[in-house]
């Protein structure tokens, strides 16, 4: 009767730890769950919102094309490059204005009487984008007719209109020929 005893009493002990586990009771305590994951979009595009064209450069490749060159009409030759918030050169759809001012000199603002105005160059379209695009410059290509007799500089101010409503500004002294 004894040992019948001292193993109900063992069982019951062992009973005991096996309902209440071995964990302390935490009275008292939250568990901290992780927050539930938002299906929003607008976490994600934020994400890439700084992959866009962030501002404009006309490089120093541009210049006016010879009269005397048969192949191409006399013009200007125009290499844009856009750039995103980290300063890399990306391509981007997006529609260009070209504008041609004469050069004041000495002046605080050097822009003068506009010349010319280009019609807009749209390359949203995926065909246009590609035939201005040159991938060894990371820029783009514009030949843009201009005939005047070119006696003093220029400058030429190019501006995109990004499909994000974002207006891109650029200005480039185009130096006399003569």
């Amino acid at each position: 009767m004894k040992t019948a005893g001292v193993t109900a009493r063992i069982l019951f002990l062992v009973l005991l730890f096996v309902v209440a586990g071995c964990e302390p009771p935490q009275v008292g305590v939250k568990r901290i769950e992780p927050p539930p994951k938002a299906d929003n979009d607008c976490n994600e595009a934020s994400i890439y919102a700084r992959y866009v064209p962030a501002k404009i450069h006309i490089m120093p490749l541009t210049e006016y094309t010879a009269v005397s060159n048969v192949v191409e009409e006399p013009g200007i030759k125009v290499y844009v490059s856009l750039l995103d918030s980290f300063g890399y050169q990306m391509k981007s759809p997006g529609v260009f204005r070209f504008e041609l001012y004469e050069k004041v000199p000495r002046s605080a603002e050097p822009k003068g009487k506009r010349i010319d105005i280009w019609p807009d160059i749209d390359l949203t379209d995926v065909v246009e984008n590609n035939n201005c695009w040159r991938d060894f410059l990371r820029a783009y290509e514009f030949s843009l007719p201009f005939d005047l007799e070119v006696s003093q500089s220029r400058i030429l101010q190019a501006t995109c209109l990004c499909p994000n409503g974002k207006r891109l500004s650029a200005e480039f002294t185009l130096p006399n020929t003569k």
